[in-house]
Parts: C-alpha cells; structure tokens; sequence
C-alpha cells in the first residue's frame, strides 16, 4: 500500500529540512549529537531519509469492520493537514504498519536500547512518561485515525530525558539516545497503540500505526530531540 502520511506540501517541507541537516552534519555541528547515539552520523541520517522515503509504504497487517468509511479528503489538525486515502475496500478499514514511521524508527530504538543496556531502567521511565503525555493529547481524528501535535512528542521526549540523564551515570550524553528512543517508542505507543480500540469508529480506509496523525511525531523526534539534547 502506497500513500503519503502528509500532504506534498510538507513532505518537500521535510526533505529541505534533512537537506539542512546534511549540511550542519557535513560542517560538524551536530556531528557530535549523532556520535553519541552510538552510530556514525552518516549512517544516522541515511536512516532519516530512509524513514522519511519509506513514510509512503504501508504494511497491511488486518482488516477492521468499521461503518460508513469517508471518501478521499484533506483534514486539518493543529495546522498540519493530511490526505485520507481512497478506500479500495468499503467493508472495513484496513490497519497497516508504516515503514518509516514505525518500522525503521521501532528497530533503530531497539538497536539503541540494546547498544545502552546500562540505560534500561532510564528508557523504560523515560519511554512511559512520553507515552502517558502523548496518549493525553492524541486525539481521534475522523476519517484520519489518531493524530497528535507534530512537535509535541519531540519537545516532551527531549525535557523528559535531559531530567532523566541527571541520575544517569553517563550524564547529559545519555540524553539523545533517551530523547530519540522515549520520543518514538513513547509516540506509538501513546498514540496508536493504546487507541486501537477507537479505528473502528473513525471510518478511516486505512489507519496506519506511524503513518498518518503520528508520522510527523515520530521524524521530527528523530531530528528535533537529538538536537535539543545535544546543545
């Protein structure tokens, strides 16, 4: 299944935005945030881009019976606007997996909780916090699924885990891998995860975990927590 979790507008948005990363990265200004990940920072943003070409391709993992299924439409949430894709199937919505905003983001989180396992009670703590303040603000949005605020899941990720690297025995350079793994695990599992329930009464096509309502959350964490955590 192939559909964008944004409108185009944001999209070409989002690769300037890699594009400007690529350049702070290339001059070693935040080559530094990235090294303290634990992955060479090129390797870093080609996973970025990864998700962020992969944000097209969903999974379809089963098919959920919900009514009255709404035709293609934009919906607009906290100024961020989405395309609701064509639903082939009128009998049900189909939920699916997002390659770049869950598949890609979910195995480098457990890369990284692996590659820190000094860090595991941190990551829990760190991941359930970000997963209570979003599932709070995630709100279903009809037609689209369960969407929350683009920079919300980020910003939260990066303030809870500069407070959780203070009794880490690593210091502030636990914090980027906290913020990055909390904000993304945190995200889906606040947002879509613990709202399964609701994709029934949305009469969204297709519901995404990672793509549409929470996708944004999820890159933008990959780019604005590891940054913020790094100054």
């Amino acid at each position: 299944m192939f559909f964008l979790p944004v409108i185009l507008l944001f999209l070409i948005f989002y690769f300037f935005l890699l594009g400007g990363l690529f350049f702070f990265l290339k001059i070693g200004l935040i080559s530094l945030a990235f090294q303290r990940l634990g992955l060479p920072p090129d390797l870093v943003f080609a996973l970025l881009l990864l998700s962020l070409v992969g944000s097209s391709v969903n999974i379809p993992l089963k098919q959920i019976r919900s009514e009255n299924l709404l035709a293609e439409q934009v919906v607009e949430f906290f100024g961020w606007r989405f395309r609701i894709p064509t639903a082939a199937n009128r009998q049900g919505t189909i939920l699916a997996v997002n390659l770049g905003g869950a598949v890609i983001p979910g195995l480098l989180s457990l890369y990284l909780i692996w590659h820190w396992p000094s860090l595991i009670l941190l990551f829990i703590l760190a991941t359930a916090a970000v997963t209570v303040l979003v599932n709070r603000v995630a709100r279903p949005i009809r037609g689209l699924g369960i969407a929350t605020p683009a920079l919300f899941p980020p910003l939260v990720a990066a303030l809870v885990s500069l407070l959780l690297s203070a009794v880490s025995p690593f210091g502030l350079q636990a914090a980027p891998v906290l913020a990055y793994v909390s904000g993304t695990l945190g995200t889906l599992i606040g947002a879509d995860l613990l709202n399964l329930k609701k994709i029934a009464d949305l009469g969204a096509p297709v519901a995404s975990i990672g793509g549409a309502g929470t996708f944004d959350g999820v890159f933008l964490t990959g780019i604005i927590a590891v940054v913020l955590t790094s100054i």
